[in-house]
């Protein structure tokens, strides 16, 4: 890694300010020679205004000097701040490359700061989440692991391992130092406590999983319960056909709307009848089958009654009552509203938010990674072994098992993390970050 990299940092096209980043043993020597003097001392940490030499021009702005180890890279890093312009921000960069810095690739500023020690792989995964996030909730969410309190987390889970298997390794090396026995109850009571903690960060998942890919809710009832009306109430514009004449919605009708932060997709189905034709049946039953695969279920009801759903499904159902505005609710229906006038359509949305998100905790640790997620049940089936192997009373068995614990959680912190792993995090970042 001796060697330099440059990219531009900020997002191509016009703008006020474009940023060139190199970081590398080299980059405060080729950012002298484009800053168009190579004798000057340049202090850490402040900006200096002055000319920056491009391909075949110069350009008025501020070149900033971060030394290593106190950079984002951990690297002595260099950045020329210069007017925004898709080509006046590529004729500086051809510069940096022609004194011999390298066109850096995807995630590889990032990936240098971790490997430089200065971010976990977690934190990394955080600023990926931050910069992808289509949601306020997953830019928080993506802060958490950044700021590391997943890793905080998972490195207190390994260090009890570790403090366990060194313990055990004692007994296995010396037994005839162990007089009083191994106390495997001790040990029991411990693996106890981490697997709680373990599934702790593993329910979290359930909820972390729509933070981060958004949350499916299938709004279905009979025909003319006003299913479309109130897809468009709750998107806010008019989306799905509304119409008296029932079967007019044959096929799903989609449509997002963002609730305390969370990306929701709502789909509204075909009315569920028995009597319909060839082309209505068919709605009828895809239907069905986004009702079975969605997170949250809105089955309306008008008064008529409400449709028959599928069984097993596995999403929680709220009944909803509309139309209150013309009818009185029925009694079974947990909510109230009126698509025509808005009526309960706010306590409607804080209904959804709390029955599938629920509360967003600021200071708690979700999992929304799936690798993560797999890791951790990895880790969790290992201790469970372990567990068992109590029962049996083989430290050589119940330390293999631990170990394998531990190295489970390394791969989310980056500890036993393997080259392709790391490859496949570091290739979601843009070039430049």
């Amino acid at each position: 890694m001796n060697n330099s990299i440059a990219a531009i940092a900020t997002a191509s096209g016009t703008g006020g300010v474009a940023v060139i980043r190199i970081s590398g043993n080299d980059a405060l020597e080729i950012a002298k020679k484009m800053f168009g003097n190579d004798k000057a001392e340049f202090e850490p940490n402040r900006m200096y205004p002055g000319k920056i030499c491009g391909d075949g021009f110069e350009d008025y702005g501020f070149m900033v000097f971060f030394r290593a180890p106190k950079s984002f890279t951990g690297e002595d890093v260099v950045e020329f701040h210069c007017h925004g312009g898709v080509q006046l921000a590529h004729g500086i960069l051809s510069k940096a490359v022609a004194l011999g810095a390298r066109l850096a690739e995807r995630g590889e500023f990032t990936r240098r700061a971790f490997l430089n020690g200065k971010l976990s792989l977690v934190a990394a995964e955080g600023v990926a989440d931050m910069i992808n996030a289509e949601s306020l909730a997953l830019v928080r969410a993506g802060g958490m692991l950044y700021f590391g309190k997943l890793s905080s987390e998972v490195q207190e889970l390994q260090s009890r391992l570790k403090t366990l298997l060194a313990s055990i390794a004692v007994r296995i090396d010396y037994p005839e130092e162990d007089e009083d026995g191994t106390d495997f109850a001790a040990i029991n009571a411990e693996l106890n406590e981490l697997s709680g903690k373990i599934s702790r960060l593993l329910e979290s998942y359930k909820s972390g999983r729509k933070l981060k890919s958004g949350v499916t809710v299938a709004i279905c009832g009979k025909p003319n319960a006003g299913k479309s009306s109130l897809l468009n109430a709750i998107l806010g514009y008019d989306k799905a056909i509304v119409s008296d004449e029932a079967g007019t919605t044959r096929d799903a009708v989609e449509g997002e709307a963002d609730i305390d932060g969370v990306r929701y997709n709502f789909i509204d189905t075909a009315g569920i009848r028995e009597r319909a034709g060839t082309v209505e049946s068919i709605g009828i039953e895809r239907a069905k089958n986004i009702i079975l695969s969605a997170d949250v279920v809105l089955s309306v009801n008008d008064g008529n009654g409400f449709a028959e759903l599928p069984e097993n499904i596995s999403g929680k159902i709220l009944k909803v009552f509309n139309k209150c505005d013309v009818a009185s609710p029925r009694d079974d229906c947990e909510i109230a509203v009126s698509a025509k006038t808005g009526e309960g359509l706010e306590e409607l949305r804080r209904l959804i938010s709390r029955s599938c998100v629920g509360e967003f905790a600021a200071d708690k640790a979700y999992i929304v990674e799936e690798r993560h997620y797999v890791a951790l049940r990895r880790a969790a089936e290992a201790l469970a072994s372990a567990a068992e192997n109590i029962c049996v009373g083989t430290l050589d068995m119940i330390s293999v098992d631990l170990k394998e614990a531990w190295e489970a959680l390394g791969e989310i912190t980056g500890e036993t993390a393997t080259e392709e792993i790391i490859s496949t995090i570091f290739a979601k970042f843009c070039v430049g970050k």
